[in-house]
């Protein structure tokens, strides 16, 4: 058996590409490529070729040695054809990303959603190591969710389960990136919270995050995080009520799914400990008594490189 593989993760501000060892989960190299000002599916790929390129002239591993590259993409996918259907925070729709990359490489090319590969992982080398029934929660630019049960991922009838982000928490509420209106991820991700931010920064409410923002720079998880320990008054008004609706819609979670564990990962969960565990106390009190007493909360693991790692094993999946 070849024993490295190529693991990818396609995330809405970044792509992470990685040389993975298969027997021990160790990342050996990897490559970044900033795609948040670049989007749309042109851009995507030319990124991603050129990423994987300087990544084999990087690593000190034979090509023969390696098995196959992995995708996990932010966005609804069409497994068995290797499509991109829809991803919204890229800005790519009907993207045949494995006959492109395959053609460019001579390696079999495997997709799967973004947290559904940071859930793989996340199994075999993190946080749901010897837990065969957890939902995996990630948030940063969106808010993407994977249910593993018996072992196995729950993909439901058309590929697309496990999409929290996109549950409806106001029926007239803020417009997602999907279009719809009233989505979780709408309120409760990092790009929610910068939204808000900027937009009473706009109305000339004051902050220190100011101080941390470059002219053309966006918002980011550290910067939420410097602001909030030097108790900055809108950004934890802005937090808390992201909290607020993530922890509702992870009580929805608790009731509805009823899983041994949530893996809860991501930069904003990552970067922001208030953020974690203000959201995990609130789910608690929000959920039914049974099923709250008996949930576990824990944080990824693996950090950036859930995805990557788990991308590295979707050949096992097919």
């Amino acid at each position: 058996m070849k024993k490295y593989s190529v693991g990818i993760d396609l995330g809405g501000t970044k792509i992470l590409i990685a040389l993975i060892n298969k027997e021990t989960g160790e990342v050996l190299c990897h490559i970044k490529k900033k795609i948040k000002k670049q989007k749309g599916s042109e851009n995507i790929m030319r990124k991603l070729i050129e990423g994987i390129n300087e990544l084999f002239a990087e690593c000190n591993v034979h090509l023969k040695e390696i098995s196959s590259i992995g995708v996990g993409a932010a966005g609804q996918i069409d497994r068995e054809n290797g499509v991109i259907i829809g991803a919204p925070n890229l800005d790519c729709y009907e993207l045949p990303i494995k006959q492109i990359l395959e053609d460019n490489f001579n390696f079999p090319v495997f997709l799967g959603n973004d947290v559904e590969i940071a859930a793989m992982g996340e199994q075999k080398f993190g946080a749901g190591k010897g837990c065969d029934d957890f939902v995996c929660i990630f948030v940063g630019t969106g808010v993407g969710s994977c249910i593993i049960k018996n072992g196995k991922i729950i993909y439901g009838a058309t590929g697309t389960a496990g999409e929290l982000g996109h549950i409806i928490v106001d029926l007239n509420g803020r417009q997602c990136a999907c279009g719809a209106h009233g989505c979780l991820e709408a309120y409760a991700s990092r790009s929610a919270i910068e939204t808000r931010i900027e937009g009473a920064l706009k109305k000339g409410r004051k902050s220190v995050i100011q101080d941390f923002l470059e002219p053309g720079k966006s918002i980011t998880s550290s910067m939420i995080q410097k602001s909030i320990e030097r108790e900055d008054e809108l950004v934890l008004q802005c937090v808390t009520e992201a909290s607020e609706y993530l922890s509702g819609g992870i009580a929805s979670v608790i009731n509805f799914v009823n899983p041994k564990l949530i893996i809860l990962g991501g930069g904003l969960i990552e970067a922001v400990d208030y953020f974690y565990q203000k959201t995990i106390k609130k789910a608690r009190a929000k959920s039914l008594p049974v099923p709250a007493s008996k949930i576990e909360f824990k944080k990824a693991l693996l950090g950036d490189y859930s995805g990557v790692i788990g991308a590295a094993f979707l050949e096992e999946k097919v």
